[in-house]
């Protein structure tokens, strides 16, 4: 059997080199094929647009909206988020972002320039917010086309005037007329999907599997975390789009098919990119996942509970530190993980099996065990003796001794009332 390339297209996600940003003169045909790409991908329904901006770095000034529509919109902090801190090291990124009760996609893009003014570089963002991020990827290809029609064409804002017009959502505002607030009876099933996060990237064949590729038996470690609803916050240095992804996967690790579990626990928040500005609302928040490129977050202790640095997971709470040690029942999970995803290439390569991916795969490995665990915790909590043995916690994937603190603090999360079997650290 030919090995298959792990090299997914997530990973290889490249930058476009200076060069192809040159400033040219555009044609005729530049603004009505820009606008084409947007409408090319439409689905009926697919009218929620809140907001489309401009952003662009000042050298006086620093970052600044440009131009947005609507011209009333809060886009305050969109600045910032849709720039993230360092970009001017690449050439280009792309980036999401949560505002408020929205989401947002930002494509950035650096181009050199002989202008003393600019300091031999313009760089520009093109981006959009919605209430759902599940639709914000079909723009994708149209803003990372009108960035570099504003680098090369500063100003000329007609193709987003049409986009906007054509796509905005009709959403009650604000009594001073800003959108600031999601109707929640509209909009609240959307927003608040934590328990079933779905997001469609725009390299569909390797998002999960380069997350699990990139974190290896580590990943066992992330989807504790996940399910016990931590705030987990993913640092890296630019470009960031690859690490939104990340906090994706990560909210993929905690679903659950079983109606009604996990009511009671806190929404599992995707936040994607986070900046300096973005402190005070995470102050209040119990539970989150998201990236950043400032480094400054490693020391604001009180923000996070988990903190990933390249491939390295550290927590600064003593209660969760057993939870970074892999235990035999990890170890087993991640092997059957892997020995699937064999298989399933095998079969690929083979019998010429197209109707599975990768992908499927393990979001699905990790529903069924998440799955196994709540179905056993409920079955026992209905019981007539609903006491936790260490028949069930094997049963359901995990080590009576070395998971049992994990146990504790799922049971306490959920809401599920279940007794274990002793009160000492082992079980029988």
């Amino acid at each position: 059997m030919v090995e298959q390339s792990d090299r997914a297209p997530l990973l290889d996600w490249e930058e476009v080199p200076p060069a192809e940003l040159v400033p040219a003169a555009p044609s005729p045909e530049t603004e009505d094929s820009i606008h084409s790409d947007a409408s090319a991908t439409d689905e009926e329904g697919d009218y929620q647009i809140v907001a489309v901006f401009v952003v662009t770095f000042d050298t006086r000034s620093g970052n600044m909206i440009e131009w947005c529509l609507p011209q009333d919109v809060n886009l305050e902090g969109v600045e910032f988020k849709s720039m993230a801190s360092g970009s001017h090291r690449i050439s280009s990124d792309f980036i999401y972002f949560r505002k408020g009760c929205y989401f947002g996609l930002a494509c950035f893009a650096n181009m050199p320039v002989e202008s003393e003014l600019e300091r031999g570089a313009r760089m520009k963002s093109v981006g959009i917010l919605s209430p759902s991020y599940t639709l914000l990827y079909r723009y994708m290809h149209f803003l990372e086309n009108q960035v570099r029609h504003q680098l090369q064409c500063p100003g000329q804002y007609s193709p987003l005037e049409a986009f906007y017009e054509d796509k905005k959502a009709v959403l009650p505002s604000g009594g001073n007329g800003l959108v600031t607030a999601c109707p929640t009876s509209v909009l609240g099933p959307i927003v608040n999907r934590c328990m079933h996060p779905e997001m469609k990237i725009t390299h569909p064949a390797g998002c999960m599997s380069q997350f699990i590729r990139f974190f290896g038996e580590q990943i066992m470690v992330l989807w504790k975390f996940a399910l016990l609803r931590k705030r987990i916050l993913i640092f890296s240095p630019p470009p960031v789009g690859v690490v939104c992804y990340r906090v994706y996967c990560c909210c993929c690790l905690a679903n659950v098919s079983i109606p009604g579990m996990g009511v009671s626990a806190p929404e599992f928040r995707p936040f994607f990119y986070i900046n300096v500005a973005d402190i005070a609302t995470l102050e209040t928040e119990v539970s989150y996942v998201a990236c950043t490129t400032e480094k400054i977050f490693e020391e604001k202790k009180e923000l996070y509970d988990v903190y990933i640095d390249n491939q390295n997971v550290k927590t600064h709470r003593e209660s969760l530190q057993p939870l970074l040690r892999l235990n035999s029942a990890d170890r087993e999970k991640y092997r059957k993980l892997c020995e699937q995803r064999q298989l399933l290439l095998y079969s690929q390569e083979v019998d010429g099996d197209c109707t599975s991916n990768e992908e499927d795969l393990f979001i699905l490995f990790f529903m069924e065990q998440n799955n196994r665990i709540f179905q056993t915790l409920s079955e026992v909590a209905g019981s007539a003796d609903p006491t936790l043995s260490a028949e069930h916690v094997r049963a359901m994937g995990l080590d009576p001794q070395s998971d049992r603190g994990f146990l504790v603090d799922l049971l306490e999360i959920y809401g599920i009332d279940v007794m274990l079997v002793i009160d000492n650290p082992c079980f029988p």
